[in-house]
């Protein structure tokens, strides 16, 4: 068994491989066993990786299962202590991967961590996806240290300290297999977007930790499979995070919070049409149609969250809306906000 497992999920991703898996397996290689999962792709992924990087470790999965469920099937057949979810656009540097390891060996706690996002183009700013760790406010938006929405700060070390938070970012997690397994992996059915945020939100319940550990950072393209700007993304992003909000609210706040989130979403919505983004509008719509749809399928599941949840106050929770902070109040970055 390994001890820690490095694993790509590829679709068509051929161009990101030939660029940056020379770069992870030249700064990981003594510390971890790549593996490339690849997701039935129609490119020469394949070709490239038995040609170029025999050391590579080809995990073929029989069709394009998404994030969540690509990176289940994947890991199903890989034994490790620690897994590592690295996306295929992601540059590491030197002793990337020590810092991550010393830690969760040192912190049995800890179920997950993350290091430092950067963006790859401008790397003196943190990357979108995750930047030094993540949050979510009481509606359910996410948000990170060093990115509120749209806005994403320049890294003047000021987030360089260890920290609890929510979420980790699925660019790059660093997870112990034994929490994976027992969490019942991803949600499936999300297929993108969210389903990391989901799944760190159900190992906190659980009781476990998560925590960002800017000791070790590493530069991420970001927006890869879809563009910030695909509808595809955005009734992805409103169907699984109302999915989210579902299953791991607690009873008593969980019908003020949906509420409230159906008149937010609405107003997003107009706000999509008035601003001429006919496609952002109906994908709105029908991220919520979606959510409603198998809403029935997921009240056992709700149920089988809340009965075990050990943990009532969850770190990396903000207990205001971030909208107010940031429209209202002009907050536009982490360290502006109220307390």
């Amino acid at each position: 068994m390994d001890k820690t497992a490095i694993v790509i999920l590829n679709w068509n991703g051929v161009k990101m491989l030939t660029r940056f898996l020379p770069n992870v397996l030249d700064y990981s290689r003594d510390e971890a066993t790549v593996y490339v999962a690849d997701n039935a792709s129609t490119d020469n992924s394949l070709e490239v990786l038995k040609q170029h990087f025999p050391e590579v470790k080809i995990i073929v999965l029989e069709k394009n299962w998404g994030f969540a469920e690509g990176y289940n099937k994947a890991l199903e057949q890989i034994k490790a202590e620690y897994y590592v979810l690295l996306n295929s656009d992601v540059e590491v540097p030197h002793h990337w991967l020590t810092p991550l390891i010393e830690f969760m060996d040192n912190h049995p706690e800890a179920a997950a961590c993350q290091p430092k996002l950067l963006s790859e183009n401008n790397r003196d700013t943190f990357e979108y996806a995750g930047a030094s760790g993540g949050f979510i406010d009481r509606y359910g938006y996410p948000f990170c240290r060093g990115r509120v929405f749209d806005t994403v700060e320049n890294d003047n070390g000021q987030y360089d300290y260890a920290t609890e938070i929510l979420w980790a970012t699925g660019a790059c997690m660093v997870i112990r297999a034994d929490d994976f397994k027992r969490s019942g992996g991803f949600d499936a059915r999300f297929f993108a977007h969210s389903e990391e945020i989901d799944l760190c939100w159900r190992l906190r319940l659980a009781g476990r930790k998560i925590y960002c550990i800017p000791d070790s950072f590493v530069y991420h393209i970001g927006g890869g499979t879809l563009p910030k700007n695909n509808p595809m993304k955005t009734y992805l992003n409103f169907r699984n995070n109302l999915t989210m909000l579902y299953k791991n609210l607690p009873d008593n706040e969980l019908h003020r919070v949906m509420r409230m989130r159906t008149l937010l979403d609405y107003i997003a919505a107009l706000q999509a049409l008035i601003a001429g983004r006919r496609g952002d509008f109906k994908a709105i719509l029908n991220g919520r149609k979606a959510f409603k749809q198998w809403l029935p399928e997921y009240r056992e599941i709700r149920k089988e969250i809340q009965n075990s949840r050990k943990a009532e106050e969850i770190t990396g929770i903000y207990n205001r809306s971030i909208l107010w902070q940031y429209y209202a109040k002009g907050h536009k970055k982490f360290s502006d906000l109220d307390k």
